[in-house]
């Protein structure tokens, strides 16, 4: 079933900004940011790998408000150092980089800047929010 929200001129579930990335031949990553209502901004993860069977993709998409973002980005950040730092040190990681520089993407790597910190005085509703 489809819903529609006929109080927008435009469609909520367009991105305003997205980051695509390609992982393998049959996996790529997408990097959303969306609008709620109340013109507060979320970051969609998505996961999309093609099914063996060449019948469609796999899904698998995750939410991140606001108030996480530093709290995601420190936890990446010490899960990967310490894959590379304390598991495989000698590998190296930037080998993989040229899958992006094939796309046309500027600088490679993937980079990720610290958000500034965000009060806790949004009082606004998950359960409220339409994409």
């Amino acid at each position: 079933m489809a819903y529609e929200n006929k109080n927008f001129g435009e469609s909520r579930n367009e991105s305003l900004y997205s980051k695509r990335i390609k992982a393998g031949k049959r996996r790529t990553y997408f990097f959303d940011v969306r609008s709620t209502r109340g013109n507060d901004y979320f970051i969609t993860i998505t996961e999309s790998k093609k099914r063996f069977d060449d019948n469609g993709y796999d899904r698998h998409k995750m939410f991140l408000y606001k108030e996480d973002f530093n709290k995601f980005l420190a936890a990446l950040t010490e899960t990967i150092g310490y894959v590379k730092t304390d598991l495989m040190p000698d590998f190296d990681f930037d080998a993989f980089n040229h899958d992006q520089e094939n796309e046309n993407e500027e600088g490679g790597a993937i980079a990720a800047s610290v958000v500034e910190s965000v009060t806790a005085e949004d009082n606004s509703n998950v359960d409220d929010w339409k994409i």
